[in-house]
Protein backbone atom coordinates (compact mmCIF):
# COMPACT_ATOMS: atom_id res chain seq x y z
CA UNK A 1 0.00 0.00 0.00
CA UNK A 2 2.86 2.37 0.76
CA UNK A 3 4.33 1.86 -2.69
CA UNK A 4 0.92 2.44 -4.31
CA UNK A 5 0.55 5.72 -2.40
CA UNK A 6 3.91 6.92 -3.71
CA UNK A 7 3.15 5.92 -7.31
CA UNK A 8 -0.28 7.61 -7.27
CA UNK A 9 1.19 10.81 -5.80
CA UNK A 10 3.93 10.98 -8.44
CA UNK A 11 1.44 10.29 -11.24
CA UNK A 12 -0.78 13.19 -10.13
CA UNK A 13 2.25 15.48 -9.98
CA UNK A 14 3.24 14.33 -13.49
CA UNK A 15 -0.23 15.07 -14.88
CA UNK A 16 -0.05 18.66 -13.62
CA UNK A 17 3.39 19.44 -15.10
CA UNK A 18 2.18 20.42 -18.57
CA UNK A 19 -0.87 22.60 -17.74
CA UNK A 20 0.92 24.45 -14.96
CA UNK A 21 4.00 24.92 -17.17
CA UNK A 22 1.86 26.42 -19.93
CA UNK A 23 0.30 28.80 -17.40
CA UNK A 24 3.74 29.93 -16.20
CA UNK A 25 4.74 30.80 -19.77
CA UNK A 26 1.64 32.98 -20.09
CA UNK A 27 2.49 34.72 -16.82
CA UNK A 28 6.02 35.71 -17.86
CA UNK A 29 5.85 36.25 -21.63
CA UNK A 30 4.88 39.96 -21.26
CA UNK A 31 2.20 39.59 -23.94
CA UNK A 32 -1.32 40.75 -23.25
CA UNK A 33 -3.61 37.86 -22.36
CA UNK A 34 -6.84 37.32 -20.51
CA UNK A 35 -4.83 37.27 -17.29
CA UNK A 36 -4.28 41.03 -17.61
CA UNK A 37 -8.00 41.65 -17.17
CA UNK A 38 -7.94 39.76 -13.88
CA UNK A 39 -4.61 40.76 -12.36
CA UNK A 40 -3.62 43.85 -14.38
CA UNK A 41 -5.31 46.55 -12.25
CA UNK A 42 -3.73 45.29 -9.02
CA UNK A 43 -0.29 44.99 -10.63
CA UNK A 44 -0.43 48.46 -12.19
CA UNK A 45 -1.38 49.92 -8.80
CA UNK A 46 1.68 48.27 -7.24
CA UNK A 47 3.93 49.57 -10.05
CA UNK A 48 2.70 53.12 -9.45
CA UNK A 49 3.12 52.70 -5.71
CA UNK A 50 6.78 51.62 -5.94
CA UNK A 51 7.64 53.82 -8.94
CA UNK A 52 8.32 51.09 -11.50
CA UNK A 53 7.99 51.55 -15.25
CA UNK A 54 6.34 48.33 -16.40
CA UNK A 55 7.89 48.39 -19.88
CA UNK A 56 11.42 49.26 -18.76
CA UNK A 57 13.90 46.53 -19.71
CA UNK A 58 17.00 45.56 -17.72
CA UNK A 59 20.37 44.23 -18.74
CA UNK A 60 21.93 41.60 -16.50
CA UNK A 61 23.82 44.08 -14.32
CA UNK A 62 20.74 46.18 -13.67
CA UNK A 63 18.70 43.04 -13.03
CA UNK A 64 21.26 41.82 -10.46
CA UNK A 65 21.30 45.23 -8.78
CA UNK A 66 17.51 45.21 -8.48
CA UNK A 67 17.59 41.72 -6.94
CA UNK A 68 20.26 42.63 -4.39
CA UNK A 69 18.77 46.03 -3.49
CA UNK A 70 15.23 44.76 -2.91
CA UNK A 71 16.44 41.75 -0.93
CA UNK A 72 18.76 43.88 1.23
CA UNK A 73 15.99 46.33 2.13
CA UNK A 74 13.65 43.49 3.10
CA UNK A 75 16.43 41.81 5.09
CA UNK A 76 16.96 44.92 7.19
CA UNK A 77 13.22 45.34 7.85
CA UNK A 78 12.92 41.69 8.92
CA UNK A 79 15.87 42.04 11.30
CA UNK A 80 14.31 45.11 12.90
CA UNK A 81 10.99 43.30 13.43
CA UNK A 82 12.72 40.37 15.16
CA UNK A 83 14.72 42.68 17.41
CA UNK A 84 11.71 44.82 18.39
CA UNK A 85 8.83 42.31 18.42
CA UNK A 86 8.35 42.70 22.19
CA UNK A 87 7.27 46.32 21.65
CA UNK A 88 5.23 45.76 18.47
CA UNK A 89 1.54 44.81 18.25
CA UNK A 90 0.03 41.32 17.74
CA UNK A 91 2.05 39.76 20.53
CA UNK A 92 -0.66 38.35 22.85
CA UNK A 93 1.68 35.88 24.55
CA UNK A 94 4.32 38.49 25.42
CA UNK A 95 7.22 36.92 23.50
CA UNK A 96 10.61 38.61 24.03
CA UNK A 97 12.89 40.11 21.36
CA UNK A 98 15.21 37.79 19.46
CA UNK A 99 18.94 37.90 20.31
CA UNK A 100 21.00 39.69 17.66
CA UNK A 101 22.84 36.65 16.24
CA UNK A 102 19.64 34.60 16.06
CA UNK A 103 17.77 37.54 14.47
CA UNK A 104 20.49 37.83 11.83
CA UNK A 105 20.37 34.10 11.11
CA UNK A 106 16.57 34.07 10.88
CA UNK A 107 16.32 37.16 8.67
CA UNK A 108 18.96 35.79 6.28
CA UNK A 109 17.29 32.40 6.33
CA UNK A 110 13.91 33.65 5.16
CA UNK A 111 15.11 36.23 2.64
CA UNK A 112 17.22 33.56 0.92
CA UNK A 113 14.34 31.04 0.74
CA UNK A 114 16.32 28.75 3.07
CA UNK A 115 14.05 28.93 6.12
CA UNK A 116 16.55 27.30 8.42
CA UNK A 117 15.19 27.60 11.96
CA UNK A 118 17.47 27.78 14.97
CA UNK A 119 14.43 28.63 17.09
CA UNK A 120 11.03 27.16 17.90
CA UNK A 121 8.42 29.30 16.15
CA UNK A 122 5.61 29.02 18.68
CA UNK A 123 7.90 30.15 21.52
CA UNK A 124 10.16 32.68 19.81
CA UNK A 125 7.98 34.73 17.44
CA UNK A 126 4.97 36.99 17.87
CA UNK A 127 2.04 36.83 15.46
CA UNK A 128 3.32 40.00 13.77
CA UNK A 129 6.76 38.46 13.28
CA UNK A 130 5.22 35.26 11.91
CA UNK A 131 3.17 37.20 9.37
CA UNK A 132 5.38 40.18 8.49
CA UNK A 133 8.91 38.77 8.79
CA UNK A 134 8.26 35.08 8.07
CA UNK A 135 5.18 34.61 5.86
CA UNK A 136 5.68 37.74 3.73
CA UNK A 137 9.31 36.95 2.73
CA UNK A 138 8.17 33.43 1.89
CA UNK A 139 6.34 35.08 -1.02
CA UNK A 140 9.12 37.47 -2.03
CA UNK A 141 12.01 34.98 -1.74
CA UNK A 142 10.17 32.39 -3.83
CA UNK A 143 9.23 35.06 -6.37
CA UNK A 144 12.85 36.24 -6.52
CA UNK A 145 14.05 32.75 -7.41
CA UNK A 146 11.33 32.46 -10.04
CA UNK A 147 12.20 35.84 -11.54
CA UNK A 148 15.91 35.01 -11.77
CA UNK A 149 15.20 31.70 -13.50
CA UNK A 150 12.90 33.36 -16.03
CA UNK A 151 15.49 36.09 -16.67
CA UNK A 152 18.16 33.45 -17.30
CA UNK A 153 15.92 31.68 -19.83
CA UNK A 154 15.30 34.98 -21.63
CA UNK A 155 19.05 35.46 -21.91
CA UNK A 156 19.43 32.08 -23.60
CA UNK A 157 17.10 33.05 -26.44
CA UNK A 158 17.66 36.82 -26.56
CA UNK A 159 19.57 38.72 -29.22
CA UNK A 160 20.58 41.53 -26.88
CA UNK A 161 21.26 42.08 -23.18
CA UNK A 162 17.59 42.32 -22.16
CA UNK A 163 16.51 40.01 -19.35
CA UNK A 164 13.16 41.69 -18.70
CA UNK A 165 12.24 43.70 -15.61
CA UNK A 166 12.91 42.20 -12.17
CA UNK A 167 10.17 44.14 -10.39
CA UNK A 168 7.58 43.15 -12.98
CA UNK A 169 8.65 39.51 -12.75
CA UNK A 170 8.54 39.68 -8.95
CA UNK A 171 5.07 41.20 -8.84
CA UNK A 172 3.69 38.83 -11.48
CA UNK A 173 5.06 35.84 -9.61
CA UNK A 174 3.33 36.87 -6.41
CA UNK A 175 0.05 38.17 -7.83
CA UNK A 176 -0.52 35.60 -10.58
CA UNK A 177 1.04 32.48 -9.09
CA UNK A 178 1.77 32.40 -5.37
CA UNK A 179 -1.16 34.37 -3.91
CA UNK A 180 -3.97 32.53 -5.77
CA UNK A 181 -2.49 29.09 -5.08
CA UNK A 182 -1.76 29.93 -1.44
CA UNK A 183 -5.29 31.20 -0.87
CA UNK A 184 -6.83 27.99 -2.22
CA UNK A 185 -4.47 25.72 -0.30
CA UNK A 186 -4.91 27.69 2.95
CA UNK A 187 -8.69 27.29 2.77
CA UNK A 188 -8.28 23.55 2.24
CA UNK A 189 -5.90 23.29 5.20
CA UNK A 190 -8.38 25.10 7.45
CA UNK A 191 -11.03 22.63 6.27
CA UNK A 192 -8.70 19.81 7.38
CA UNK A 193 -8.15 21.32 10.83
CA UNK A 194 -5.16 23.64 10.54
CA UNK A 195 -5.63 26.75 12.79
CA UNK A 196 -5.95 30.25 11.35
CA UNK A 197 -6.55 32.77 14.11
CA UNK A 198 -5.10 35.85 15.81
CA UNK A 199 -6.31 34.79 19.25
CA UNK A 200 -3.71 33.86 21.83
CA UNK A 201 -2.92 30.41 23.14
CA UNK A 202 -5.88 28.34 24.32
CA UNK A 203 -6.08 26.76 27.78
CA UNK A 204 -7.49 23.25 28.00
CA UNK A 205 -7.97 20.50 30.56
CA UNK A 206 -7.00 16.97 29.58
CA UNK A 207 -9.00 13.84 30.46
CA UNK A 208 -6.60 13.31 33.36
CA UNK A 209 -7.46 16.77 34.69
CA UNK A 210 -4.11 18.32 33.77
CA UNK A 211 -4.05 21.93 32.59
CA UNK A 212 -2.57 22.37 29.10
CA UNK A 213 -1.69 25.45 27.03
CA UNK A 214 -2.25 24.97 23.32
CA UNK A 215 -0.33 27.31 21.04
CA UNK A 216 -2.12 28.44 17.87
CA UNK A 217 -2.08 31.36 15.44
CA UNK A 218 -2.20 32.16 11.69
CA UNK A 219 -0.85 28.72 10.81
CA UNK A 220 -2.76 27.87 7.60
CA UNK A 221 -1.61 31.05 5.81
CA UNK A 222 2.01 30.23 6.56
CA UNK A 223 1.68 26.55 5.70
CA UNK A 224 0.26 27.18 2.23
CA UNK A 225 3.03 29.44 0.93
CA UNK A 226 5.57 27.42 2.92
CA UNK A 227 5.15 24.50 0.54
CA UNK A 228 4.04 26.27 -2.65
CA UNK A 229 7.05 28.56 -2.38
CA UNK A 230 9.35 25.67 -1.34
CA UNK A 231 10.19 27.65 1.78
CA UNK A 232 9.95 25.06 4.54
CA UNK A 233 9.94 27.14 7.72
CA UNK A 234 7.46 25.69 10.18
CA UNK A 235 5.10 27.63 12.43
CA UNK A 236 5.87 25.06 15.13
CA UNK A 237 9.24 23.62 16.11
CA UNK A 238 8.36 20.11 14.89
CA UNK A 239 7.40 21.52 11.48
CA UNK A 240 5.09 19.41 9.28
CA UNK A 241 5.14 16.58 11.82
CA UNK A 242 3.01 18.78 14.11
CA UNK A 243 -0.73 17.91 13.94
CA UNK A 244 -1.64 21.60 13.63
CA UNK A 245 0.55 21.94 10.53
CA UNK A 246 -0.13 18.57 8.93
CA UNK A 247 -3.10 16.89 10.63
CA UNK A 248 -4.13 14.21 8.11
CA UNK A 249 -2.72 12.00 5.34
CA UNK A 250 -4.67 14.20 2.91
CA UNK A 251 -2.88 17.37 4.05
CA UNK A 252 0.38 15.44 3.76
CA UNK A 253 -0.44 14.67 0.12
CA UNK A 254 -1.28 18.34 -0.53
CA UNK A 255 2.01 19.43 1.02
CA UNK A 256 3.97 17.04 -1.22
CA UNK A 257 1.99 18.14 -4.27
CA UNK A 258 2.61 21.81 -3.52
CA UNK A 259 6.36 21.28 -3.09
CA UNK A 260 6.76 19.57 -6.48
CA UNK A 261 4.14 21.48 -8.50
CA UNK A 262 6.03 24.60 -9.58
CA UNK A 263 9.63 23.25 -9.72
CA UNK A 264 8.58 20.48 -12.13
CA UNK A 265 6.32 22.76 -14.17
CA UNK A 266 9.08 25.36 -14.54
CA UNK A 267 11.29 22.82 -16.32
CA UNK A 268 8.50 22.22 -18.84
CA UNK A 269 7.98 25.99 -19.18
CA UNK A 270 11.70 26.27 -19.95
CA UNK A 271 11.25 24.01 -22.99
CA UNK A 272 8.37 26.14 -24.27
CA UNK A 273 10.18 29.45 -23.76
CA UNK A 274 13.28 28.34 -25.70
CA UNK A 275 10.99 26.83 -28.38
CA UNK A 276 12.55 23.39 -27.91
CA UNK A 277 10.37 21.10 -25.80
CA UNK A 278 12.77 18.21 -26.34
CA UNK A 279 15.46 20.20 -24.55
CA UNK A 280 13.08 20.82 -21.65
CA UNK A 281 12.19 17.13 -21.42
CA UNK A 282 15.89 16.23 -21.50
CA UNK A 283 16.54 18.32 -18.40
CA UNK A 284 13.33 17.00 -16.83
CA UNK A 285 14.36 13.39 -17.48
CA UNK A 286 17.76 13.99 -15.91
CA UNK A 287 16.23 15.39 -12.75
CA UNK A 288 13.54 12.69 -12.73
CA UNK A 289 16.06 9.83 -12.97
CA UNK A 290 18.04 11.17 -10.03
CA UNK A 291 14.91 11.79 -7.96
CA UNK A 292 13.51 8.29 -8.51
CA UNK A 293 16.91 6.79 -7.69
CA UNK A 294 17.21 8.67 -4.40
CA UNK A 295 13.57 7.96 -3.50
CA UNK A 296 14.16 4.24 -4.07
CA UNK A 297 17.22 4.27 -1.82
CA UNK A 298 15.46 5.91 1.13
CA UNK A 299 12.30 3.83 0.66
CA UNK A 300 14.25 0.55 0.77
CA UNK A 301 16.50 1.73 3.62
CA UNK A 302 13.62 2.73 5.88
CA UNK A 303 11.58 -0.40 5.12
CA UNK A 304 14.55 -2.66 5.80
CA UNK A 305 15.33 -0.89 9.06
CA UNK A 306 18.52 -1.76 10.92
CA UNK A 307 20.05 -5.02 12.18
CA UNK A 308 19.26 -3.98 15.77
CA UNK A 309 15.58 -3.46 14.96
CA UNK A 310 15.38 -6.68 12.97
CA UNK A 311 16.90 -8.59 15.89
CA UNK A 312 14.00 -7.35 18.03
CA UNK A 313 11.50 -8.56 15.45
CA UNK A 314 10.61 -5.02 14.37
CA UNK A 315 10.12 -4.64 10.62
CA UNK A 316 11.10 -1.23 9.27
CA UNK A 317 12.29 1.95 10.97
CA UNK A 318 9.42 3.93 12.52
CA UNK A 319 11.62 5.94 14.88
CA UNK A 320 10.97 9.66 14.47
CA UNK A 321 7.99 9.09 12.16
CA UNK A 322 4.31 9.88 12.63
CA UNK A 323 2.01 6.85 12.70
CA UNK A 324 -0.55 8.71 10.57
CA UNK A 325 1.99 8.89 7.73
CA UNK A 326 3.99 5.69 8.10
CA UNK A 327 7.27 4.78 6.47
CA UNK A 328 6.26 5.29 2.83
CA UNK A 329 4.85 8.81 3.16
CA UNK A 330 7.73 9.80 5.43
CA UNK A 331 10.28 8.53 2.88
CA UNK A 332 8.50 10.31 0.02
CA UNK A 333 8.23 13.55 2.00
CA UNK A 334 11.95 13.42 2.83
CA UNK A 335 12.95 12.84 -0.79
CA UNK A 336 10.63 15.60 -2.04
CA UNK A 337 11.56 18.22 0.55
CA UNK A 338 15.28 17.96 -0.20
CA UNK A 339 14.83 17.55 -3.97
CA UNK A 340 12.65 20.66 -4.14
CA UNK A 341 14.89 22.43 -1.55
CA UNK A 342 11.87 23.09 0.65
CA UNK A 343 13.22 21.99 4.01
CA UNK A 344 9.85 21.10 5.51
CA UNK A 345 9.88 17.80 7.43
CA UNK A 346 7.10 15.43 8.49
CA UNK A 347 9.58 13.15 10.27
CA UNK A 348 12.85 13.64 12.09
CA UNK A 349 15.75 13.16 9.67
CA UNK A 350 18.04 12.52 12.63
CA UNK A 351 16.15 9.24 13.15
CA UNK A 352 16.53 7.98 9.59
CA UNK A 353 18.70 4.96 8.93
CA UNK A 354 22.26 5.91 7.87
CA UNK A 355 21.53 5.24 4.18
CA UNK A 356 18.15 6.93 4.50
CA UNK A 357 19.89 9.98 5.96
CA UNK A 358 22.39 9.91 3.09
CA UNK A 359 19.59 10.68 0.61
CA UNK A 360 18.63 14.19 1.82
CA UNK A 361 22.32 15.01 2.24
CA UNK A 362 23.18 13.87 -1.29
CA UNK A 363 20.25 15.71 -2.89
CA UNK A 364 21.22 18.97 -1.19
CA UNK A 365 24.87 18.48 -2.13
CA UNK A 366 23.96 18.01 -5.80
CA UNK A 367 21.33 20.76 -5.47
CA UNK A 368 19.81 20.29 -8.92
CA UNK A 369 17.14 17.59 -8.50
CA UNK A 370 14.27 19.90 -9.53
CA UNK A 371 15.18 22.27 -6.70
CA UNK A 372 13.16 25.19 -5.35
CA UNK A 373 11.59 28.06 -7.20
CA UNK A 374 13.96 28.61 -10.10
CA UNK A 375 17.06 27.48 -8.23
CA UNK A 376 16.84 23.84 -9.30
CA UNK A 377 16.45 24.75 -12.96
CA UNK A 378 19.36 27.20 -12.78
CA UNK A 379 21.64 24.60 -11.19
CA UNK A 380 20.49 22.00 -13.71
CA UNK A 381 21.33 24.35 -16.59
CA UNK A 382 24.65 25.10 -14.93
CA UNK A 383 25.56 21.43 -15.27
CA UNK A 384 24.22 21.42 -18.82
CA UNK A 385 26.75 24.13 -19.70
CA UNK A 386 29.50 22.17 -17.95
CA UNK A 387 28.52 18.97 -19.77
CA UNK A 388 28.47 20.73 -23.14
CA UNK A 389 31.93 22.13 -22.44
CA UNK A 390 33.35 18.72 -21.48
CA UNK A 391 31.81 17.05 -24.53
CA UNK A 392 33.16 19.83 -26.73
CA UNK A 393 36.66 19.20 -25.43
CA UNK A 394 36.33 15.51 -26.23
CA UNK A 395 35.47 16.08 -29.90
CA UNK A 396 37.67 19.15 -30.41
CA UNK A 397 34.79 21.50 -31.20
CA UNK A 398 33.73 24.78 -29.63
CA UNK A 399 30.85 23.85 -27.31
CA UNK A 400 27.41 25.25 -28.13
CA UNK A 401 24.12 25.39 -26.26
CA UNK A 402 20.92 26.44 -28.01
CA UNK A 403 23.00 27.68 -30.93
CA UNK A 404 25.23 29.95 -28.85
CA UNK A 405 28.92 29.26 -28.30
CA UNK A 406 30.05 28.51 -24.74
CA UNK A 407 33.40 30.24 -24.33
CA UNK A 408 35.93 31.01 -21.60
CA UNK A 409 33.85 33.71 -19.88
CA UNK A 410 30.83 31.45 -19.43
CA UNK A 411 32.93 28.52 -18.18
CA UNK A 412 34.74 30.72 -15.64
CA UNK A 413 31.44 32.00 -14.28
CA UNK A 414 29.97 28.48 -14.24
CA UNK A 415 33.06 27.23 -12.39
CA UNK A 416 32.64 29.92 -9.74
CA UNK A 417 29.02 28.89 -9.17
CA UNK A 418 29.85 25.17 -9.09
CA UNK A 419 32.89 25.48 -6.79
CA UNK A 420 31.24 27.89 -4.35
CA UNK A 421 28.75 25.25 -3.24
CA UNK A 422 31.22 22.64 -1.89
CA UNK A 423 33.55 25.31 -0.47
CA UNK A 424 30.83 26.88 1.72
CA UNK A 425 29.82 23.40 2.91
CA UNK A 426 33.14 21.69 3.57
CA UNK A 427 35.21 24.59 4.94
CA UNK A 428 32.72 25.65 7.67
CA UNK A 429 32.13 21.99 8.56
CA UNK A 430 35.87 21.49 9.05
CA UNK A 431 36.10 24.66 11.16
CA UNK A 432 33.16 23.56 13.32
CA UNK A 433 34.72 20.15 13.93
CA UNK A 434 37.96 21.82 15.02
CA UNK A 435 36.30 24.08 17.62
CA UNK A 436 35.64 22.49 21.04
CA UNK A 437 32.71 24.89 21.58
CA UNK A 438 31.09 23.80 18.32
CA UNK A 439 31.69 20.12 19.01
CA UNK A 440 29.93 20.58 22.36
CA UNK A 441 26.73 21.34 20.41
CA UNK A 442 26.71 17.80 18.98
CA UNK A 443 24.34 15.61 21.00
CA UNK A 444 25.23 12.33 19.28
CA UNK A 445 28.93 11.37 19.24
CA UNK A 446 30.82 9.50 16.55
CA UNK A 447 29.95 9.27 12.86
CA UNK A 448 26.40 10.48 13.41
CA UNK A 449 27.70 13.67 15.01
CA UNK A 450 29.76 14.38 11.88
CA UNK A 451 26.60 13.95 9.81
CA UNK A 452 24.73 16.43 12.03
CA UNK A 453 27.27 19.22 11.46
CA UNK A 454 27.69 18.39 7.77
CA UNK A 455 23.92 18.39 7.29
CA UNK A 456 23.53 21.82 8.91
CA UNK A 457 25.97 23.56 6.56
CA UNK A 458 24.75 21.58 3.53
CA UNK A 459 21.19 22.65 4.28
CA UNK A 460 22.27 26.28 4.51
CA UNK A 461 24.37 26.19 1.33
CA UNK A 462 21.58 24.54 -0.66
CA UNK A 463 19.04 27.05 0.71
CA UNK A 464 17.02 24.07 1.92
CA UNK A 465 16.56 24.69 5.62
CA UNK A 466 15.78 21.20 6.88
CA UNK A 467 17.69 20.06 9.95
CA UNK A 468 19.18 16.69 10.81
CA UNK A 469 18.45 17.37 14.46
CA UNK A 470 20.68 16.43 17.34
CA UNK A 471 22.68 19.64 16.96
CA UNK A 472 22.27 22.65 19.25
CA UNK A 473 22.63 25.19 16.45
CA UNK A 474 21.36 28.29 18.27
CA UNK A 475 24.83 29.46 19.30
CA UNK A 476 26.60 32.59 18.12
CA UNK A 477 29.03 30.55 16.00
CA UNK A 478 26.42 28.46 14.20
CA UNK A 479 24.00 31.37 13.81
CA UNK A 480 26.63 33.58 12.19
CA UNK A 481 28.39 30.82 10.21
CA UNK A 482 25.23 29.25 8.79
CA UNK A 483 23.84 32.74 8.12
CA UNK A 484 26.87 33.63 5.98
CA UNK A 485 26.70 30.26 4.21
CA UNK A 486 23.07 30.92 3.31
CA UNK A 487 23.94 34.33 1.87
CA UNK A 488 26.83 33.02 -0.23
CA UNK A 489 24.84 29.98 -1.35
CA UNK A 490 22.01 32.16 -2.61
CA UNK A 491 23.55 35.22 -4.18
CA UNK A 492 26.88 34.09 -5.63
CA UNK A 493 25.04 31.58 -7.81
CA UNK A 494 22.41 34.15 -8.81
CA UNK A 495 25.02 36.73 -9.83
CA UNK A 496 27.10 34.19 -11.76
CA UNK A 497 24.11 32.72 -13.62
CA UNK A 498 22.69 36.11 -14.60
CA UNK A 499 26.16 37.15 -15.79
CA UNK A 500 26.26 34.02 -17.98
CA UNK A 501 22.79 34.83 -19.27
CA UNK A 502 23.78 38.40 -20.08
CA UNK A 503 26.86 37.18 -21.94
CA UNK A 504 24.90 34.62 -23.97
CA UNK A 505 22.17 37.15 -24.74
CA UNK A 506 24.53 39.24 -26.88
CA UNK A 507 25.89 36.32 -28.91
CA UNK A 508 24.80 35.40 -32.39
CA UNK A 509 23.06 32.11 -33.01
CA UNK A 510 25.21 29.79 -35.12
CA UNK A 511 23.66 27.46 -37.65
CA UNK A 512 23.15 23.82 -36.69
CA UNK A 513 25.29 21.45 -38.75
CA UNK A 514 25.94 17.72 -38.85
CA UNK A 515 28.83 18.29 -36.45
CA UNK A 516 26.72 20.05 -33.81
CA UNK A 517 26.49 18.14 -30.54
CA UNK A 518 22.79 17.95 -29.75
CA UNK A 519 21.72 18.48 -26.15
CA UNK A 520 18.10 17.34 -26.52
CA UNK A 521 18.64 13.59 -26.93
CA UNK A 522 18.53 10.55 -24.61
CA UNK A 523 22.31 10.27 -25.02
CA UNK A 524 22.81 13.72 -23.55
CA UNK A 525 20.47 12.83 -20.67
CA UNK A 526 22.77 9.93 -19.78
CA UNK A 527 25.87 12.13 -20.11
CA UNK A 528 24.33 14.81 -17.92
CA UNK A 529 23.36 12.34 -15.18
CA UNK A 530 26.85 10.81 -15.19
CA UNK A 531 28.64 14.17 -15.03
CA UNK A 532 26.44 15.41 -12.18
CA UNK A 533 26.99 12.24 -10.16
CA UNK A 534 30.73 12.07 -10.91
CA UNK A 535 31.32 15.71 -9.95
CA UNK A 536 29.20 15.26 -6.83
CA UNK A 537 30.92 12.00 -5.87
CA UNK A 538 34.44 13.38 -6.35
CA UNK A 539 33.57 16.43 -4.29
CA UNK A 540 31.59 15.04 -1.38
CA UNK A 541 32.23 11.29 -1.12
CA UNK A 542 35.24 11.58 1.25
CA UNK A 543 33.15 13.60 3.71
CA UNK A 544 30.14 11.29 3.37
CA UNK A 545 32.47 8.37 4.09
CA UNK A 546 33.16 9.90 7.51
CA UNK A 547 29.45 10.31 8.27
CA UNK A 548 26.49 8.26 7.03
CA UNK A 549 28.51 5.66 5.09
CA UNK A 550 30.77 4.89 8.07
CA UNK A 551 27.71 4.77 10.34
CA UNK A 552 25.99 2.33 7.97
CA UNK A 553 29.01 0.02 7.87
CA UNK A 554 29.31 0.22 11.63
CA UNK A 555 25.85 -1.29 12.09
CA UNK A 556 27.12 -4.66 10.86
CA UNK A 557 30.12 -4.92 13.18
Amino acid sequence: MGLIQIVVTLLIIGLLVKPVGVYLVKVFNYERTGLDCIFGPVERFIYRLIGVQEKESMGWKKYVFAVLLSNFVMLMLMYIVFRLQKYLPLNPDGIENMPSALAFNTAVSFITNTNWQAYSGENSLSYLSQMLAITFPMFTSAATGFAVAIAFIRGLVARQDNLGNFYVDLVRSIIRVFLPLSFIVALFLVFQGVPQTLHGAADATTLEGIKQTITRGPVAALESIKHIGTNGGGYFGTNAAHPFENPTPLTNFIHILCMMLLPTALVYAFGIMIKNKRQGWTVFATMGIMFITFLTVIFIAEYNGTPALNALGVHGNMEGKEVRFGISESALFTAVTTAATTGSVNNMHDSLTPMGGLVPLAQMMLNNVFGGKGVGLLNGLLYVILSVFICGLMVGRTPEFLGKKIEAKEIKLASIAILTHPVIILVPTAIALFRPESIASILNPGFHGVSEVLYAFTSGAANNGSAFGGLTSSTNFYNMAIGLVMLFGRYIAIIAMLAISGSLATKKVVATTSGTFRTDTPLFTVILVVIILVVGALTFFPTLALGPIAEHLGMFQ
